[in-house]
């Protein structure tokens, strides 16, 4: 470790409650959105980051930021980024809490410092070392943000498939909306997972909220189908519009020995006769 490498170290170790304090009000400055984070969990995300600073600084190079010396600096800047796309910062306050530390900084090392091509040297590799903190923070919150957009598409696709048990034995899967490779494997897994779970001998998967049918509509069906049916249990296909119908004949995609019912009701008629009910209409005494 060089004389200027010493001496950052020195200054985040010998000043840590004052750099906090000067860093917070400039990030008090820059990032408006103080309603998202408490100033207790802010100065708490200062100190420890000034501490593992101060060490890697100390043990490490300015240069190389990946070397494992950097290791708890790199999580700890993942986790501060985390935790920020989750409350809902932008990118631009997420590496501000990085580069709002260059002004407190410089202006402890001009105080330090009695020669002017030391302390030159020593704000170049300061600029230079929270440039690539700050482009290592913005790389972690979109990977984040990235995650959380993935597992809110995953949780919507789940929720866009419900399996209700409609009576002992039935199970009913209304879809709505387009169906698409992805979302025609939740909903096979979904439904079998269901048929495990209540031991049903009827499934119906009603389309009516489903506004076109194609060629490769008709194939997620039949494969959803062919799969329940390999677990011993029969699947009524119902609400086929008249212009679905249409539709299918015109592409020639031949549904197989699928039965197919008109609405819900149709096919949850059906289904009560699979399981040995029967429906009686009640007629109102006169």
């Amino acid at each position: 470790m060089d004389a200027k490498q010493k001496a950052l170290a020195d200054l985040i170790a010998e000043n840590p409650n004052t750099l906090r304090a000067a860093w917070m009000r400039e990030l008090a400055i820059d990032v408006k959105r103080t309603n998202l984070m408490g100033e207790a969990e802010l100065q708490g995300q200062c100190q420890e980051f000034l501490m593992r600073l101060e060490h890697a600084i100390r043990h490490g190079e300015l240069e190389d930021i990946g070397a494992p010396s950097w290791t708890p600096v790199r999580d700890y800047l993942t986790e501060v980024s985390q935790r920020r796309a989750n409350l809902g910062f932008s990118p631009a306050d997420t590496a501000t809490f990085v580069f709002s530390l260059k002004k407190p900084l410089f202006m402890y090392l001009q105080e330090r410092s009695g020669n002017d091509s030391m302390l030159v040297e020593q704000i170049w590799q300061t600029t230079a070392l929270l440039d690539r903190l700050g482009l290592y923070v913005m790389e972690v919150y979109q990977k984040s943000r990235e995650e959380i957009i993935a597992r809110q598409q995953d949780e919507m696709l789940e929720l866009s498939t419900p399996v209700v048990k409609l009576w002992d034995g039935i199970l009913a899967l209304p879809l709505i909306g387009t169906l698409d490779s992805n979302r025609t494997q939740v909903v096979m897994e979904t439904l079998l997972q269901r048929i495990v779970d209540t031991n049903s001998e009827v499934a119906i998967i009603d389309i009516t909220g489903v506004p076109t049918v194609d060629t490769l509509v008709a194939q997620h069906l039949i494969k959803t189908v062919s799969a329940a049916k390999l677990m011993g249990v029969e699947c009524v296909v119902s609400g086929i519009r008249p212009q679905i119908a249409q539709t299918i004949v015109h592409l020639g995609v031949g549904l197989g020995d699928i039965v197919t019912k008109g609405n819900l009701a149709g096919a949850f008629e059906y289904a009560l006769r699979r399981v040995g009910m029967t429906t009686t209409p009640i007629r109102s005494e006169s």
